[in-house]
């Protein structure tokens, strides 16, 4: 790769009129699959990638080569420079990332080397015995990446970085009810993973389904959202704190920096520096990653801004990119949160959520794997999966209290290169939670 790079920046550099990225990466993945409790297929993959964006005055023109060669570069190049001329301008363009400053350097684990099959399958096996006794049989996936991106541009950066993510999700099912729950794990740290805990997590929600099936009529409930669930809306209402968003006019936050938006327990941090989520020395364009306050104990402090949009808006250029959310954990334990609930709901999972109006955060989607009713501060029976619509910006103003322990979620897209994000958050238990249905199945 790296001879490849070095190849591709000799051949550009005599072209002053141009400025010029290129990034490259190598990337491999050990995904694994199981159903029915068994290992339904194992892929073991790798890709070797180049990108070159090339940027002549305002106008700009970007081409990847998998696997690339002298000659694939080359033929791309020569097409490039002979198409550039005829593109339209972008009068925002300015100039590409600047940002010398290096990531201290630390060694980094390739967990396809520390995390083998052998030890996927021990795992899976042990769970395995563990949920039968239920009469639940476990699906799911546990996959484990490698990467090394390299990036060298016209303003004289030339970084390389390495992140190895894990994402690990189990969902269990009982084989008659065909009732779900669902447990996961995720970041770049498997010391951090304990099993014991993660099995007790799970069947504690196996346990629950095995009271009876319900639905409830739609209205306003008081919920204990599971970290799964706050992670996801957390994700979306980062959307709203990019640059890109603001400058488009569809971020809940124009206009409100320094305002108190949320409660004071509320604080989201984007924190690549914390050891249980995927650590990231640079973002995509080479800008030293750090951490940056989003909200602190409820007042927005600052947007989400790359070296284009520090231009365009006139914000500071932090290079943060929400893929290091961290939700600050509370003070109540989960046991008294679901305590002091008279009636409410218990949502370990959210499903199929989407923007119904990204300026005021109001979304629409589906509880799924595993919602409870909670009467008298106990969870009594299994409900219905449900559809809710409502704001997020109103359920964050909603939480009364958040747990003292914090999860990481990964989150992944399962296919092309099995990207995957992780978001660490607590369980939140919120008033007001609107749910406009059931869906009468579980």
């Amino acid at each position: 790769m790296k001879e490849m790079m070095y190849y591709a920046h000799q051949a550009l550099k005599p072209h002053q009129e141009l400025k010029y990225v290129i990034y490259g990466q190598f990337w491999q993945t050990d995904f694994l699959r199981f159903y029915h409790s068994q290992t339904n297929y194992n892929i073991s993959k790798e890709c070797l990638s180049l990108g070159i964006s090339l940027y002549k005055g305002k106008k700009s023109y970007s081409f990847n080569i998998d696997n690339p060669d002298q000659a694939a570069f080359d033929a791309a190049l020569a097409n490039a420079m002979a198409l550039i001329d005829s593109l339209p301008e972008d009068p925002d363009f300015v100039d590409v990332e600047d940002d010398l400053r290096k990531a201290p350097e630390a060694p980094r684990i390739n967990n396809i080397e520390a995390v083998p099959l052998a030890t996927k399958t021990a795992i899976l096996s042990r769970l395995t015995d563990v949920v039968k006794l239920h009469n639940f049989e476990l699906y799911g996936t546990f996959i484990c990446n490698h990467t090394i991106s390299h990036l060298i541009n016209s303003n004289g950066l030339d970084k390389e970085s390495a992140g190895s993510p894990i994402y690990f999700e189990v969902k269990a099912v009982h084989n008659e009810s065909q009732i779900t729950v669902l447990e996961t794990f995720g970041g770049e740290d498997f010391n951090r993973f304990d099993e014991a805990d993660f099995t007790h997590r799970l069947l504690r929600k196996i346990a629950y389904c095995a009271n009876d099936v319900v639905d409830v009529e739609p209205g306003e409930y008081t919920v204990i959202f599971a970290p799964r669930c706050v992670a996801e809306l957390a994700q979306y209402l980062a959307y709203g704190m990019t640059a890109w968003s603001l400058d488009q006019h569809r971020s809940y936050f124009e206009g409100k920096t320094g305002e108190q938006v949320f409660p004071e327990l509320v604080t989201i941090t984007d924190d690549p520096n914390d050891p249980d989520v995927i650590l990231f020395d640079y973002n995509g364009e080479g800008h030293l990653y750090q951490k940056l306050d989003l909200i602190d104990r409820g007042v927005f402090k600052h947007f989400m801004c790359n070296k284009y949009y520090s231009y365009k808006t006139g914000l500071e250029n932090n290079g943060n990119s929400a893929n290091c959310l961290v939700v600050k954990g509370g003070s109540e334990d989960l046991e008294s949160m679901i305590s002091g609930i008279e009636r409410g709901l218990y949502v370990s999972s959210l499903h199929y959520v989407n923007f119904i109006n990204p300026k005021e955060t109001s979304v629409t989607g589906l509880t799924r794997d595993g919602t409870f009713l909670i009467e008298n501060g106990r969870i009594t029976k299994v409900v219905n999966s449900l559809r809710f619509t409502d704001k997020i910006v109103r359920i964050f103003q909603n939480i009364a209290a958040l747990e003292n322990k914090s999860f990481t979620t990964p989150f992944s897209q399962n296919y092309d290169q099995f990207g995957i994000e992780a978001v660490k958050s607590p369980h939140a238990k919120v008033l007001g939670f609107n749910i406009t249905s059931s869906t009468k199945t579980i």
